[in-house]
């Protein structure tokens, strides 16, 4: 899952670099969903490999803080980059005619800046939480990785505000993102019935298949993973393990797979590319 998803997303963010044809707002948001893919995935890689290929089963509390912080924060980047990439396919079903001059590269940039520091700014505050805590109880996590809801369990103090602080960061970033999101496809739904010719109505739609696929793949098993971990009390302890592996692995692998075969451009730029690296061989 790890060569899937780190060769995949390396790929299309190569593919993007070097072709002419792929130099566009939708592309360049694709290009930034690779990148918190393969930083995701980059910030499990340590610990996960030490655990399960050398046995190496402890990890420093200062390192474990870290990997958290990097954790959360490229989790809340790659759903802020689904936000955008909702109000990309908006903008061209909605309002086509002014699609290049809304979405303009200082647009994109100004995007990815505000999606990053949301991102960072808002989780800054959490390793702190953590840290006050005294750790008495056990030092036992239950993933091979950090994570807040796991990592504040282990404390024998009050733990209300790193819950409440949580719950706030959960609704007010993933929640309003998801919002927003359902409310653009409410949008675009509403003016792609508008269209007279049923072909120009699935043309429309099948260009916002591969988007929906990746919201997803990423927030179903994110509810999942918050429900478990805040009501899932009685439930099955591997089910707590399975549900995080789930929401980390799996949309980094599928998204690649996701765009590939439903984007015919990205297709045709991969093929192209790899051909001029085999003729260059």
């Amino acid at each position: 899952m790890y060569a899937v998803a780190l060769g995949g997303n390396t790929v299309i963010l190569q593919a993007v670099r070097v072709e002419p044809s792929l130099h566009e707002p939708m592309y360049y948001l694709l290009s930034m969903l690779s990148f918190s893919d393969v930083a995701m995935s980059m910030a499990t890689l340590p610990t996960v490999l030490r655990t399960f290929c050398l046995n190496a089963r402890n990890i420093a509390f200062d390192a474990c803080l870290i990997q958290m912080f990097f954790i959360h924060s490229f989790s809340m980047m790659e759903s802020g980059i689904l936000l955008a990439m909702s109000f990309d396919r908006y903008v061209a079903i909605c309002d086509p005619l002014h699609y290049a001059t809304v979405l303009t590269n200082r647009v994109i940039a100004g995007m990815s800046i505000a999606v990053t520091a949301r991102s960072f700014i808002t989780l800054f505050p959490l390793p702190f939480l953590i840290k006050r805590l005294p750790i008495c109880r056990s030092n036992i996590l239950s993933h091979s990785y950090c994570l807040h809801p796991d990592m504040m369990k282990l404390a024998c103090a009050d733990i209300t505000i790193n819950s409440i602080y949580g719950l706030f960061v959960l609704i007010s970033t993933f929640g309003m993102d998801l919002f927003f999101i359902f409310l653009s496809y409410m949008l675009i739904l509403r003016s792609v019935m508008s269209i007279a010719s049923h072909e120009e109505r699935l043309k429309a739609l099948n260009t916002c298949v591969s988007h929906i696929l990746a919201v997803l793949a990423f927030y179903v098993p994110m509810i999942g993973v918050s429900t478990v971990h805040r009501f899932g009390k009685h439930v099955p302890r591997y089910i707590h393990v399975l549900m995080p592996n789930v929401y980390l692995f799996v949309p980094p692998v599928l998204n690649p797979l996701i765009y590939s075969a439903k984007t015919k451009e990205i297709r045709r730029a991969i093929v192209r590319m790899f051909r001029r690296v085999r003729m260059s061989l």
